[in-house]
């Protein structure tokens, strides 16, 4: 592995497709090559909200999204120089390498593929070869020649039957002029938990460091992290950009298992311009600090801590304060609960803050799924009427009612209007989807 500057060639792990083993091989690589001395940068390719938080847990090192279709290229490259001083850059693709929307956006598609590219970064394919032997070198020899600029570092055979069904797997990839990178023994225990939303929050997980060390001692013992780590390519990030600014200068946070879903690149930028942010527990019954300038309630899952939420007093009291003369601003699960009411699972409704009038049901369930652009009717914190945002939607939940004014024309990534327009009332906006970047004018 060599360096011709002080930015860190990479490597970006992908798969044919969602549900393969590539989430546990990248904790594992970051762990081990973090074990071997190495300053590790991770970053995940798209907009997923949970993957960074383990990429930290195992890597010691924060890690960000990188995303074609949600940033411009100015954002995107920003985010890519936060890994100046590592050794190495390793992001985790999302969905299948080449999976994207199908319209085109400012830089393209939003695939993993595109931004390997992007960043010269050679891909990792892991190929689950259950099932098969030589045949899927044929598969892994379509994914290497599809783009042929993408630059291809070798595959890893994860679900490995038997010393036979390697050998046989490995003759395959031989033949097609592959390298294999490793080999992973099929094992039931090597699975992180989940719930609807994806995998359960790292914070959450019942013993996420041992779980870490055990993928790092199953990948240090089955790949070659040599080879890997000399097949490290990329390039340095053009001319320095500056990551988002904070929408004010003392934003209260919510931070707990109900609220913890904000995109890392967004809290890094408010941080360095020197905002100060000041987290609070909605569901310890914390109030928001009543010296903030903005009250900010992220994503999460409160359709599970519906009861708990409800019996916080203080929090929706110093809440209510706050909207009074300032500012408030909820997304996705923060604007659930910024409503009249959220009806949980079971059926029960749980009265939430009620500075808007929304109601949402988590028991009237519908898959809400995808990238959004929000051109605003009304400013909300960060952004003036007319902006147009980018941002990415992922809930469950259906709204029953939502009387207030709409905060913004809501289009996925087709551009089809949406209903999710989200709503304003005096101080207090919010929207379902997840904010990744404004729009530059």
């Amino acid at each position: 592995m060599t360096r011709g500057s002080d930015f860190p060639p990479g490597l970006l792990v992908s798969a044919p497709s969602s549900g393969t083993g590539k989430t546990t091989v990248m904790l594992g690589l970051l762990r081990a090559l973090a074990e071997d001395g190495l300053a590790v940068q991770p970053f995940k390719s798209g907009p997923d909200y949970i993957d960074p938080a383990f990429h930290a847990a195992a890597a010691g090192r924060a890690s960000f999204n990188l995303d074609s279709w949600g940033m411009g290229e100015d954002l995107f490259f920003a985010i890519a120089a936060q890994a100046k001083g590592a050794d190495i850059c390793l992001a985790e693709g999302s969905m299948g390498l080449y999976d994207g929307v199908a319209t085109l956006g400012r830089m393209g598609f939003g695939s993993s593929a595109e931004t390997a590219k992007a960043m010269g970064w050679p891909v990792i394919l892991v190929l689950d070869v259950g099932g098969q032997a030589q045949s899927a070198a044929a598969t892994a020899l379509g994914f290497a020649h599809y783009h042929p600029d993408l630059p291809f570092a070798g595959v890893i055979l994860n679900r490995v039957a038997s010393a036979r069904h390697e050998r046989l797997a490995r003759l395959g990839m031989e033949g097609a002029g592959l390298s294999v990178l490793g080999a992973l023994p099929r094992r039931g225990d090597l699975v992180l938990p989940e719930r609807h939303l994806g995998l359960v929050q790292a914070a959450e997980h019942p013993d996420l460091e041992a779980a870490i060390a055990g993928y790092a001692g199953f990948l240090r013992a089955h790949v070659d992290l040599g080879a890997i780590r000399a097949a490290a390519r990329g390039r340095a990030p053009g001319a320095a950009a500056i990551l988002p600014p904070p929408p004010a200068q003392r934003i209260a946070l919510a931070q707990d298992a109900a609220f913890s879903f904000t995109y890392p690149h967004l809290l890094e930028g408010w941080r360095t311009a020197g905002a100060e942010v000041l987290p609070f527990s909605p569901l310890a019954d914390e109030a928001p600090d009543p010296h903030a300038d903005l009250v900010w309630l992220p994503g999460g899952y409160p359709e599970l801590h519906g009861g708990r939420i409800a019996a916080a007093a203080r929090f929706r009291d110093g809440l209510l304060r706050h909207a009074a003369t300032r500012p408030v601003h909820g997304e996705c699960g923060g604007y659930m609960a910024l409503g009249a009411a959220l009806i949980d699972k079971a059926g029960q409704r749980h009265q939430m803050a009620g500075l808007l009038g929304l109601v949402t049901s988590y028991a009237t369930r519908r898959l809400h799924l995808g990238y959004r652009r929000a051109v605003l009717h009304a400013a909300m914190p960060g952004h003036a009427a007319g902006a147009a945002l980018r941002g990415h939607e992922f809930h469950y939940s259906t709204i029953l009612d939502q009387p207030d004014p709409p905060l913004a024309t809501v289009a996925d990534a087709d551009g089809a209007v949406l209903a999710e327009t989200g709503s304003r009332r005096g101080h207090v906006t919010g929207t379902f989807f997840h904010l990744i970047a404004g729009e530059a004018r």
